[in-house]
């Protein structure tokens, strides 16, 4: 049984195609990468497997379970969390707040019991917060836990986006992006989180992104795209040789 698998997805709006019978399996433990041109459909298949929207056809399954038609929110709670390209972070919070946030499909207790914080609210605020806690120290956020996200520079944002999904315990990790805006050092920074997060946390990461260097570093298998259907599946190195994907890129030479 595959961890996770899309079957032939697809999804158009109105007369436009944007994803066309796209399947590909991601085994528990790895890296799998999906890159593509702009345009390619690598977030909208994002947003498939958030049940941002609903496919116009094919399955998503996870673990097992059919997840396609789900309502949105159920997502975490089946263990699947989500970065986002551009920052969607709460910028008048601090880091630690933040983090917190991504600590809501944990919830157990009912709305009188925190209203009055009785026993059974103050210990989840506890678990919550040593969770939190853990992924400060994993991601080595300690220096920014009490600042404000809005004084933050670009690149810890993205680290602190990437803690709180950590914080939702995930079980498959999509990663939009991550190292979009980050300059050469900061992606250097990023390759290490996403190796640790797969070594030391155990969590499957599903990952777009556009730089090829970190592509290959990471990715224990990759997918590429075009004008959203599939031309390539391999390791990095069999991707970015194919003659298809080689001209996807760079056009078809004269």
């Amino acid at each position: 049984m595959s961890f996770f698998k899309a079957e032939n997805i697809s999804i158009q709006f109105g007369g436009v195609k944007a994803v066309t019978n796209v399947s590909f399996e991601v085994e528990e433990g790895e890296v799998f990468t999906i890159i593509g041109p702009n345009g390619a459909g690598k977030t909208t298949i994002f947003n498939l497997i958030s049940l941002i929207y609903p496919p116009t056809s094919g399955r998503i399954i996870f673990k097992g379970q059919e997840i396609t038609g789900m309502a949105p929110h159920r997502v975490a709670n089946l263990g699947i969390a989500r970065t986002f390209q551009n920052i969607e972070l709460f910028e008048h919070a601090t880091v630690l707040q933040n983090l917190l946030i991504g600590r809501h499909n944990h919830r157990s207790t009912s709305f009188l019991e925190e209203l009055l914080f009785l026993p059974a609210a103050r210990r989840a605020e506890i678990a919550h917060r040593e969770a939190a806690e853990k992924v400060v120290d994993f991601l080595e956020l300690q220096h920014y836990r009490d600042s404000f996200v809005a004084g933050l520079p670009y690149g810890v944002r993205k680290v602190v986006e990437l803690g709180r999904a950590l914080c939702i315990g995930p079980k498959l990790l999509l990663l939009d992006e991550p190292s979009s805006g980050l300059n050469p050092e900061e992606t250097d920074g990023m390759a290490f989180w996403i190796e640790d997060i797969k070594k030391d946390l155990g969590v499957t990461v599903l990952m777009v992104e556009h730089d090829m260097s970190l592509v290959s570093r990471v990715s224990d298998r990759v997918l590429a795209l075009s004008q959203g259907e599939m031309l390539s599946l391999g390791t990095s190195r069999e991707v970015q040789s194919d003659p298809k994907v080689i001209e996807a890129y760079l056009g078809r030479p004269e």
